[in-house]
């Protein structure tokens, strides 16, 4: 009797061995998965920041042309700019940014522009004229969101932020307003 106690107690040590080691693997298995997730998340962000970079190439070079074709004169475009407080801390940084003597138009350049994009945005212009108070700077501050890909929803959204749409057609841009829209200023 004793002997098939052993044996069964053999059979369970051995059962709890083999469970452990399928543990492991598991473990080692799951390590692996997790860090093939990584990888691949920083190469879709590397992939999104890459096509973000291609609509802002696309948007760029007639963006003045477009906004003077609606009677604004802008004499001063810059694209990256980055803004610092005056001890050259890092604020935030502007697609492209539009200016002359009596306003600024800020543009965020998005591949596909969301709420989250519009939200961020108005926060972004709101540190524009923070600064530019704190420099005397009487100018309007207007906004612009571009898209490569624009859905009538961000669209929508976008115009009742009170910002101009800008829409990639082709090898040019639209600037999408429609009737009665008033930008918003700061």
């Amino acid at each position: 009797m004793e002997t098939t106690k052993a044996l069964t107690f053999e059979k369970v040590w051995a059962m709890f061995q083999e469970t452990r080691e399928q543990m492991k693997e598991t473990d080692r298995r799951m390590q692996e998965t997790d860090r093939k997730m990584k990888e691949t998340d920083r190469k879709i962000g590397e992939l999104g920041n890459r096509f973000g970079e291609l609509a802002e190439h696309l948007v760029a070079p007639s963006i003045k042309e477009k906004f003077n074709e609606l009677n604004f004169i802008f004499e001063n475009i810059s694209q990256n700019h980055q803004i610092s407080d005056s001890s050259g801390k890092f604020l935030t940084e502007v697609d492209i940014l539009l200016e002359n003597g009596d306003i600024v138009i800020a543009v965020e350049v998005k591949a596909k522009p969301t709420q989250k994009d519009v939200k961020e945005h108005i926060k972004r212009i709101e540190i524009l004229r923070r600064r530019a108070d704190a420099r005397h700077d009487k100018r309007r501050f207007q906004g612009a969101i571009a898209g490569a890909i624009m859905t009538n929803a961000a669209r929508d959204y976008i115009h009742k932020a009170g910002f101009y749409v800008i829409e990639q057609t082709g090898d040019t841009v639209k600037i999408a307003i429609p009737e009665g829209f008033l930008p918003r200023e700061w």
